[in-house]
């Protein structure tokens, strides 16, 4: 069970860790979206269990069960995980600010 302090705490830390590594890939690669794109890849990590691998071994059980893995998180799951995208969306717009106001990063 978790406390609502916890998850608050739970999402600003998503929420801030989620956009500096996305300010700092976006700043190093000078590719706006790049944490934006490569986020759900990392939130299918954080959710399922199987190895890579076994996407191209097993791809039919362990699909099967990254489905039924997303469809059983609980609430707080999904808005810790939709507080670190919100947080890779803002490290994007917030590039794409700066550059068009002549902000040179590397």
């Amino acid at each position: 069970m978790m406390t609502v302090v916890t998850l608050i705490i739970s999402m600003l830390l998503f929420f801030v860790l989620f956009f500096g590594i996305g300010f700092l890939l976006n700043m190093l690669l000078r590719m706006s979206w790049v944490m934006a794109i490569v986020y759900p890849l990392i939130a299918i990590f954080i959710i399922d269990k199987y190895p890579l691998i076994d996407y191209f071994r097993n791809s039919g059980e362990a699909f099967r069960d990254l489905g039924q893995r997303i469809s059983h998180l609980a609430v707080a799951d999904v808005l810790i995980l939709s507080s670190g995208l919100a947080g890779a969306i803002l490290a994007g717009v917030v590039i794409k600010l700066l550059r068009k106001k002549g902000y040179q990063m590397f």
